[in-house]
């Protein structure tokens, strides 16, 4: 249902590339109203998957037509599957058929798979498009759709083929959420308490004591969470676009873990990319602790804390009890395949505490080792 309230706005300050996070309900259905000051053709072309298509497709076309923008579909398969070379180029030759020109504008509608696709799509269509996010769950409203990394993902590992390419606007409507399977918000909110594990322990604190209902469904918490994960990633953003310095990688953590593990389970349904994030996080802090840079009891803290929403924590139980045969070895050697490894050398965003988040190269790999090791015999 539309709902003419005014939006949250969060401003993502980058010079000639500045744009506007807009959070709130209804924005589906305001979508053509919002961001025809911003087309520069009255033309778009919205990219979804085979899932949320059928769900928001027709409202979203209808909003573009209400604002007298001509809008078709270009549909992908649901799924990591379709961050390959293969989709990326069955999706440029099938926006190729619809005759755009520069003035056309991509329009993502999903979660982080077709954020990623449509992002890195605009990037090189004709050299260079236009494109609007508008991310359907809550991984990609608190995460992959700000910030401007786009990308697909190789046999060499994840996200190691893309761009920084900024959208001209990003749209999250909070009341796609509650469509969404409780897993899937169990992986966007990874992402959420991530924020407070970084620098903001006082939000972590808010985690703790609101997570389960911003899971339950309750819509304030929810737009909170959704406002101030876009505020401290705009902020990081701004200060570090490119990730030169090490201040935006700081967003990586638990992210050396966590694609390691993806690529192991083979990106697949076993293990979301959040879940991944969320037990990458929780394997950063015991690391932190063992190497003696964090207090053990703030390693636990977050544990618990993830546990309790009902991340899944436990290797052995990643895609049923005990199927799987983790091997510590190569969990490392996807690691070292991670485009965050420099000269051979890990990159691991560890702690010093609960806020305290820093870049390390130095680590000991034996340590490391035996971590993974007591993580798989757990």
């Amino acid at each position: 249902m539309t709902n003419a309230a005014s939006p949250r706005r969060i401003r993502v300050d980058l010079a000639g590339r500045a744009y506007d996070i807009l959070v709130g309900p209804g924005l589906i259905d305001r979508a053509g109203e919002l961001s025809r000051p911003l087309l520069a053709a009255p033309k778009v072309v919205i990219v979804s998957d085979d899932t949320v298509a059928p769900l928001y497709a027709d409202r979203l076309a209808a909003s573009f037509a209400a604002a007298g923008v001509a809008a078709s579909l270009a549909t992908v398969p649901a799924g990591e599957g379709s961050k390959d070379f293969a989709a990326f180029g069955r999706l440029m030759n099938e926006l190729l058929d619809r005759r755009p020109d520069r003035r056309t504008t991509l329009v993502a509608l999903g979660g982080g798979v077709v954020g990623d696709l449509t992002g890195f799509a605009a990037a090189v269509l004709l050299r260079g498009v236009d494109f609007i996010q508008v991310p359907t769950t809550l991984l990609a409203q608190v995460d992959s759709s700000v910030g401007g990394k786009t990308g697909i993902n190789t046999r060499h590992g994840k996200n190691l083929v893309g761009a920084f390419y900024q959208p001209r606007l990003v749209l999250a409507d909070t009341d796609v959420l509650d469509t969404l399977p409780r897993r899937e918000l169990l992986a966007g909110y990874a992402e959420v308490a991530k924020y407070g594990l970084i620098d903001d322990p006082g939000f972590f604190d808010w985690c703790e004591a609101n997570g389960t209902a911003l899971l339950a469904g309750d819509a304030a918490r929810r737009t909170h969470a959704i406002e101030q994960s876009c505020l401290a990633k705009a902020r990081i953003v701004a200060a570090d676009e490119r990730e030169t310095a090490d201040l935006r990688a700081l967003l990586n953590l638990g992210h050396t873990f966590g694609h390691a593990l993806e690529a192991e389970t083979g990106f697949g349904a076993d293990l979301l990319h959040g879940e991944a994030v969320g037990t990458g996080m929780a394997l950063a802090f015991d690391l932190s602790a063992r190497l003696g840079l964090c207090p053990p009891a703030d390693a636990e803290r977050v544990r618990l804390h993830l546990g309790d929403v009902g991340l899944p924590l436990r290797l052995r139980a990643i895609g049923g009890d005990n199927r799987r045969a983790w091997d510590s070895g190569r969990l490392i050697d996807h690691m070292r395949g991670d485009k965050k490894a420099e000269d051979g050398r890990l990159t691991f965003v560890l702690a010093r505490g609960i806020g305290g988040a820093f870049v390390s190269r130095d680590v000991d790999e034996a340590t490391l080792r035996r971590l993974l090791d007591d993580a798989i015999a757990a």
